[in-house]
């Protein structure tokens, strides 16, 4: 798909490139696509495991939202560092900015900070390393990502056996669900009722995704139409698990949440992901099996 003309900031609010080549890699890509491309990240200046001290990393996504040849501010990776400069940032500049924030893992935080700071939607989408600097990229991931920036609607389609048939609509919100819990009772997480929640990790044993959902439950947080869930992948069960799988902790979930929860939503930390407008107005719609997830009223490149 042809980006002409169109600005993209990379800014490394959570951790560094381990591999510059990759980097490299990843900013070319996007300049065959067309795109402009503004460095707001130097892979000289990490510092510890983050991309650049907590001050640069401020400073970078700041000038990247005030940059008028930018659109679109792509995260270079997630990780872990946003929350560090949660306090630090400008909010109202960055939700005012008019820019299209992307990204997903320690991203959501971003994500669910500028929603609660002036309601403004950004997208859970892929990030400079790995999806852009693969040696084989997503066609599937490349092209939603293209589509949905682009707006003004965007569907979703998807399926997984043993899913509710539903019909509903909602704000959506969520992304990386160590993150939303780690966010209750903080300002960066507006509570949100009668929406559609969308969650993934990767590395978490079901008993621990249990465990997260049942605080956003004790919360009052899962007041919703629908959660959906991503990819959860790379967890180990052993003998002590003694049959608790993701299975059975789905079923567990469904009976006790009273709220529908589905499945199969390719989203996460896989290679072939959608992208998800949080804060979006979207409809849901699942017939037990085939599911399409449509989101629209948010802003993008196309007005």
């Amino acid at each position: 798909m042809d980006m002409s003309n169109i600005g993209v900031a990379i800014a490394a609010p959570s951790g560094y490139a381990p591999d510059l080549s990759s980097y490299v890699r990843g900013i070319e890509r996007l300049r065959a696509a067309g795109c402009t491309v503004r460095e707001y990240y130097d892979p000289d200046k990490k510092h510890e495991r983050f991309g650049g001290t907590d001050e640069e990393r401020v400073r970078a996504l700041h000038k990247a939202a005030e940059d008028p040849d930018v659109q679109v501010i792509l995260a270079l990776r997630g990780g872990y560092g946003m929350s560090r400069i949660l306090p630090a940032l400008d909010m109202k500049l960055l939700a005012t900015s008019g820019k299209l924030f992307v990204g997903h893992s320690d991203f959501t935080a971003l994500h669910m900070a500028l929603l609660a700071e002036g309601g403004t939607p950004s997208f859970a989408g892929p990030m400079v390393c790995i999806d852009f600097s693969r040696d084989d990229p997503s066609d599937f991931t490349l092209d939603h990502f293209w589509r949905c920036v682009r707006g003004p609607s965007h569907t979703i389609a998807f399926e997984a056996e043993g899913n509710p048939e539903l019909d509903v609509s909602g704000a959506l919100w969520g992304g990386n669900l160590t993150m939303l819990t780690h966010l209750i009772g903080t300002p960066y997480l507006q509570r949100i009722n009668g929406g559609i929640l969308f969650i993934e990790d990767v590395n978490e044993h079901p008993y621990r995704i249990e465990r997260m959902l049942l605080q956003m439950q004790y919360a009052g947080l899962l007041d919703q139409k629908a959660v959906v869930f991503g990819d959860f992948s790379s967890y180990t069960l052993t003998e002590y698990d003694n049959g608790y799988t993701f299975a059975s902790m789905l079923a567990y979930l469904r009976a006790r949440l009273g709220v529908p929860v589905l499945t199969g939503l390719p989203f996460g930390h896989v290679r072939e992901k959608a992208t998800l407008v949080v804060g979006s107005q979207a409809r849901l719609r699942s017939d037990g099996r085939h599911c399409s997830l449509t989101m629209s009223a948010y802003p993008c490149l196309g007005g």
